[in-house]
């Protein structure tokens, strides 16, 4: 039988690459199917990413970042055949499994990576922490300076501490309105 477990079919699998080969593998993949003649057996290969929305000098971008540094998922039928192409292919150093048999990624697994990918909404991508002084960039207290009392990633907003009249007054502001001191 070699490979695969009895009956295990078409799954989706994934395969460790070196980090930061991701896309290179997937490319170099998706070559080696087509030249060698595997797509019966080797369907499609994924790098799974999110959307992220990433400050840069002060400005909110978008960005796909990977979910899983190190790791392609593929979606085929393990044969010694189409098993040796995906473990031969450049940058990758093996399947995720038992020894040199490939364990599927579950159901579940996969329904939950789905979701990451396909979310519509991008993430906020933070590099503020509770404890945070930060500078206010817009707004009624534009110049002033606080501290980070909370981050809600979800919502993309942070609750600074400023003072005012001598009191420590909580204020909700985005993301995009606050920089690190």
């Amino acid at each position: 039988m070699g490979k695969q477990a009895k009956g295990t079919g078409r799954h989706w699998y994934a395969v460790h690459t070196y980090s930061g080969y991701e896309d290179a593998v997937r490319e170099a993949l998706l070559q080696r199917i087509e030249s060698l003649g595997m797509q019966d057996l080797i369907f499609d290969v994924v790098v799974p990413k999110e959307t992220q929305i990433v400050i840069k000098k002060g400005q909110p971008t978008t960005e796909k970042k990977r979910i899983f540094p190190g790791y392609v998922l593929v979606d085929m039928t393990v044969t010694d055949e189409s098993w040796y192409v995906v473990r031969n292919t450049p940058n990758v150093t093996g399947f995720v499994g038992s020894g040199t048999t490939p364990v599927p990624v579950s159901e579940e697994e996969f329904k939950v990576i789905q979701r990451h990918m396909g979310a519509t909404e991008p993430k906020f991508k933070i590099d503020f922490s509770v404890g945070d002084t930060v500078t206010i960039l817009d707004g009624p207290f534009i110049n002033y300076d606080g501290v980070i009392n909370k981050v809600d990633e979800e919502k993309g907003k942070v609750k600074v501490l400023i003072t005012i009249f001598g009191r420590e007054t909580p204020v909700e502001l985005d993301f995009t309105q606050v920089k690190k001191k």
